[in-house]
């Protein structure tokens, strides 16, 4: 029970990885503030949260906007009086190539992946900096770091820009004793991933060294232990978890 009576805020909790790092924290003790677009969605993630026990509250709304930041904020107040862990973990990805991307979509990617990132982190650190305590892990990508044929160049920069704003908190924030680091996942089993055609899986899973793909478990259980004081010492790391697929 390493979050006992702790506050962790997740985003995008609907399903998949976010739905899992939401079920880890109850699990363990947390209570959780969801924020997800599709309502129905993240009821079945509360219904599973309320089997541990846990209490939640849930704000619906699209974290590209930053109204829904500062009401999750407000919420999290409300409700809890604190908030102690702040998973960034809402994305979109598109996969056009470059020469057929649209500026709209490319705003579409940033605006949800690194805008809403900026937006929860402008709402929720504050609140950490006067608690002198607290955890942020944004939720990144291996294509932040190399590229990958099945993700438009928007989701990488989108995701590059995660990993420079986490680096750039982690020193920022030290003197207020709170942490920032993010989570690189490869390829794991997702609602994204689902869109995949046979041919596009086969060739991903050659080149996965562990021979798997990832599950929403595995990324869930590495963003625990980032929250967590077992991680007290660690600050601006980006880690990978990809099965091997890409090591630096």
């Amino acid at each position: 029970m390493r979050f006992q009576s702790k506050v962790a805020v997740v985003t995008g909790a609907g399903r998949g990885i976010g739905r899992a790092i939401a079920l880890g924290f109850a699990r363990e003790g947390a209570h959780l503030l969801l924020c997800e677009r599709d309502e129905k969605s993240v009821k079945d993630t509360l219904k599973e949260i309320e089997k541990n026990g846990a209490e939640s509250a849930v704000v619906i709304g699209d974290v590209a906007d930053p109204e829904t930041a500062k009401k999750a904020a407000a919420a999290a107040l409300k409700k809890f009086g604190r908030a102690d862990v702040l998973v960034n973990n809402a994305g979109i990805n598109t996969r056009s190539s470059f020469l057929e991307l649209s500026s709209e979509d490319w705003m579409r990617v940033l605006n949800v992946n690194l805008n809403g990132t900026f937006h929860f982190l402008k709402a929720f650190l504050p609140i950490m900096s006067g608690q002198k305590s607290g955890a942020v892990v944004n939720i990144s990508s291996s294509a932040a770091k190399t590229p990958h044929a099945n993700a438009a160049a928007a989701y990488g920069a989108s995701k590059g820009g995660v990993n420079a704003l986490t680096r750039q908190l982690a020193s920022e924030m030290a003197k207020y004793g709170v942490r920032v680091n993010a989570a690189c996942p490869g390829p794991v089993e997702t609602d994204m991933s689902l869109q995949w055609t046979e041919e596009y899986r086969r060739q991903v899973m050659q080149k996965i060294p562990l021979g798997r793909l990832g599950k929403p478990e595995d990324v869930a259980n590495l963003v625990l232990f980032l929250a967590s004081d077992e991680a007290a010492f660690i600050t601006g790391e980006t880690i990978n978890i990809n099965g091997g697929t890409y090591m630096d």
